[in-house]
This record gives C-alpha cells, structure tokens and sequence, in this order.
C-alpha cells in the first residue's frame, strides 16, 4: 500500500528536494507526496484527496501559520497525524505543537536521512493506529451481530475473541431449553399486521431480555418459539440451575404478558417451557455465507418433547429430573415418569416452582397425594380428590385424578 504524504510549506526548493531524496521509494510504490504552500492550501488539498496518510507542515508560513493548520486538523474527524518541521530555536512552537497533537518533529534545515528516518516512524505509527481502530470497529460489528444471541457480557467477551465460537462443533453438558405459545399459529390468522407486529415483538423483547439476565444463548428463535442454551459458548458451572431460574422468570413475564394482552381483547395463549440438561454437540455450523449457532443431540430432542409435554400434562414448565438433580436448590414437585415418543426409558419430569410455591400448603398436600401414587397405594385417588376440592386450580393434580378414575395406577404417563 502506498503512503500518501501532505507537506506543506512555503520554501519554493523543497518540493524538489523531497522529491530528489524520495526518489527510490517513490519509484517502489512506497510513498507518494502532495504539496501546499501555506495552510489554507492544505486545507483546500484535504478537501479532494481523502487518501492522505500524513501531513508534514512548517510553523512559519503566511495566510495560515502551521500551529494553526494543526489545529483544525485536530478538529477533523479523520485527525490526520502531523508531523511539524521547525527551526531549531523555534522551540517555544514546537512545545506548542506537540500539545496540540503533533507526533513528531523536524529540526530545520532539514536533515534528509532524520527526515527520512521519522517519515518511516510516523507511518507505521498510522498504520498501528488504523490497524487498533480496523480491529475495533470489526469488534462493535460483531458484538452487534452477537448481541442477538448472546448476553451483553458474553457477546462482548466474544467480539474480542473471535475463536471462542470455532466453525464446527464441540460436545459439552449443557442445559436448554424451549418455548412456544399455545394455539400462536391459529391466533395469527385473527390478527391484523398493526396488532401482531407490536405484540410479538414486546413479547419477544422482553423473553430474550430474561434469557439475557440469565445468561443464556438464544440460539434459535422461530415465530414465538425460542431455543435457549446454558453452558454454551462459554463454560458455566451452574448451567443447570440458570435454566431453572429462567424459566421461571420466562414463565413469569409470559404469564404477565398474556394478562395485558387479554385486557385489549386479544386471546393470547399459554407459554409451555420444556428444560433438560446433558450432552450435546454446540458450535457454529455453516459454510462461507450462513453460519448458525445451535446444539444437537438428543439432549435437545428431550428438551423439545418435555415443551409439548406441558399440553396434555396440563403444566406450564416441565422440566427433566437430570436437570433437577444438576440445579443447586431445585425446589419443584414430580410430575410423573414420562414415556416419550420415540424412547425405549421413562423420563422422571418435574415442575420446578418458586420459593413461595414450593412452600405453600398446596404442595404438601400434592405431595402427599403423589407419594401414594408412586407407592401403589389405593388411597392415591382420593388423596388427589382431596386435594383437588381444596385447590381447583390445580390442573396438574386434576390431570393425575382424571387418569386415575379412567383406571391408570402408578407414576409412569405415556405421552400422546
């Protein structure tokens, strides 16, 4: 790349004599050099030509002095680096000029080889600087892009180090989890542009916002659907229990969300969470123009089949016993060893609950009355009636009596 190089004075030989002592590099490609005569000159120059890498000016010239030039290039966004040449008992100038941004200075008359010598310095101090200010401009674009998916904290670790996401993937443990609003797609239809688009996008905003909080990875959202992961890209010890806590907090705005919407007439449905932790292969998947960060594996799968789950269980969160286990002070009641489609194992499930939740009495006596469940005991059935007289809203004891009128015994459901 060609250095472009601004110099500016009024002497009426030195435009030769840069040229002559330039002459080989000029001949290379290296350098190439414009001259002014006085500062106004210059100014006019960095109008038109934009490529100019470095300014050489003199103090001493008429219409406009080099201390002055220096100035209002300091006021340019570009702030071209300028290197100031000066007599040797012009001292008091040069103070001056470095103060007010100069790089470097040379003494007059000029000495060729030190001209030569400081001309090299200063461009490869511009080219350090562009290089630091290319890396972070590269580094504001892709923690743009990243903030997307990512944690404010983590997308701007990411920004700043571009292997921490490698093209490909790697298996770890993770925790995920998934999202959708119930009967969304038939909703839709109802809806004119001017409702769904506000709607979806507040609903949105403030889901990824808790996921955000969490620290998770939106790694996927699909309509109202969201795919979130934990323990990916960065490390998180305490993965499991982040994937708890969010979905309750995700569970909390969504509920929220539902009450305003029905206030304005609109029958927004339910959001069913699915949560499940284990091994999974995560990275970047792609090729030259679409990349993708998601998770594979059956760790996945589960998590996506514990979100349908929540229909016919009639919850709202169901999440894995493997995650349970993993989360540090789960709080949660069992909801049932579930055989899902396409598994040979049941799968222990529970409802993770909110302090308050888990310490109401409603959830003693739900546990009791599923403690008679899992032993076999007869009086399971009217533990649930019992309970379910108390509190009727209680749709997940609802569902468990309902299969036990129809003559289901035991914890094991077979998912639909």
């Amino acid at each position: 790349m060609t250095a472009r190089i601004l110099v500016v004075d009024d002497e009426a030989d030195l435009e030769g004599l840069v040229l002559q002592k330039f002459r080989r590099q000029i001949r290379d490609g290296v350098v190439t050099f414009v001259f002014a005569r006085d500062g106004v000159e210059a100014l006019a120059v960095l109008e038109t030509d934009h490529g100019i890498d470095l300014v050489v000016s003199d103090i001493n010239m008429p219409r406009m002095d080099g201390l002055t030039l220096l100035e209002k290039l300091q006021g340019r966004q570009d702030k071209i680096s300028t290197v100031i040449v000066s007599a040797y008992g012009d001292m008091a100038n040069i103070r001056t000029a470095m103060n007010r941004g100069a790089v470097d200075f040379v003494m007059k008359p000029i000495d060729f080889l030190d001209f030569e010598t400081t001309i090299a310095k200063t461009l490869r101090h511009v080219e350090f600087l562009r290089e630091v200010q290319r890396r972070q401009t590269a580094a504001e674009q892709a923690h743009a892009a990243l903030s997307r998916y990512f944690s404010p904290n983590l997308a701007q670790r990411l920004a700043s180090d571009a292997s921490a996401i490698d093209l490909g993937g790697r298996r770890r443990e993770i925790a995920t989890l998934f999202t959708d609003i119930a009967g969304f797609t038939a909703l839709v239809e109802t809806l004119e542009p001017e409702v769904l688009g506000p709607l979806l996008n507040d609903y949105l905003v403030g889901m990824t916002d808790i996921v955000f909080a969490h620290e998770g990875t939106v790694a996927k959202i699909v309509g109202d659907a969201l795919h979130v992961l934990f323990g990916a890209p960065g490390e998180q010890q305490d993965h499991a229990a982040r994937a708890v806590a969010c979905a309750l907090a995700l569970d909390e705005y969504a509920q929220s969300s539902r009450q305003r919407w029905h206030q304005k007439d609109i029958p927004l449905g339910l959001t069913r969470i699915g949560a499940h932790a284990g091994s999974a292969i995560v990275g970047n998947f792609g090729g030259g123009r679409f990349f993708d960060y998601t998770a594979y594996g059956d760790t996945i799968n589960v998590a996506a089949r514990l979100e349908a789950a929540n229909k016919q269980l009639a919850t709202r969160i169901c999440v894995s016993g493997d995650l349970a286990a993993k989360a540090e002070d789960f709080r949660g009641r069992p909801v049932g060893d579930l055989m899902l489609r396409g598994k040979s194992e049941a799968l222990r499930a529970f409802e993770p609950l909110r302090v308050d939740v888990y310490e109401h009495p409603a959830t003693k006596s739900y546990l009791e009355a599923f403690a008679k469940l899992e032993t076999g005991d007869p009086g399971a059935i009217a533990g649930f009636a019992a309970h379910v007289g108390k509190y009727s809203e209680d749709r997940l004891a609802s569902f468990h009596l309902k299969r036990l009128l129809n003559g289901a015994t035991g914890t094991l459901i077979a998912m639909d």
